[in-house]
């Protein structure tokens, strides 16, 4: 199973159908939210399971805030991550993560990708595909992969 996990495009498609060509084919797609209105065209593009989430920019968007769903073995938390405070640290998400039984914790909101395991929790954040923040500035996506006995691996990639 390969899944690419997305943040923060902003209404800006070109990276995303960029990111798209690179990787395909993918069997699930997980954005975390500030998609800003392009929710369908994005499903569409992807052609499979999708697990979307609305951040602090998706004004009256009818998608949910959290999320929470299976991913191979691994039970996982989705959420945009500003209602946790991620820009001040990943604390109060780790904490949710733990109190739900999640193994995965996947978030966005602060434009920098994150890829750490912290008190048993994989901690993951693609960056952004339109308005990365981090060292360098370049564009920023996840590839999450499972091997034959279902042990996840995670990457960071640029565009």
């Amino acid at each position: 199973m390969k899944i690419l996990i997305v943040s923060d495009t902003h209404g800006r498609i070109s990276n995303f159908m960029e990111c798209i060509r690179k990787v395909s084919p993918i069997d699930m797609l997980i954005h975390c939210g500030d998609i800003e209105g392009q929710e369908e065209e994005i499903r569409e593009i992807a052609g499979c399971e999708t697990h979307i989430v609305s951040g602090n920019n998706d004004y009256f968007s009818m998608l949910p805030r959290e999320e929470e769903f299976m991913a191979g073995k691994y039970k996982v938390f989705l959420t945009h991550g500003h209602g946790y405070g991620v820009s001040m640290g990943t604390d109060r998400i780790v904490e949710e993560a733990l109190s739900r039984g999640a193994d995965i914790v996947i978030f966005g909101h602060t434009h920098k990708p994150l890829n750490e395991k912290i008190n048993g929790v994989r901690v993951l954040n693609p960056g952004s595909l339109s308005y990365p923040r981090q060292d360098g500035r370049r564009p920023s996506y996840m590839i999450m992969e499972f091997d034959k006995a279902g042990t996840v691996f995670c990457g960071i990639s640029y565009l």
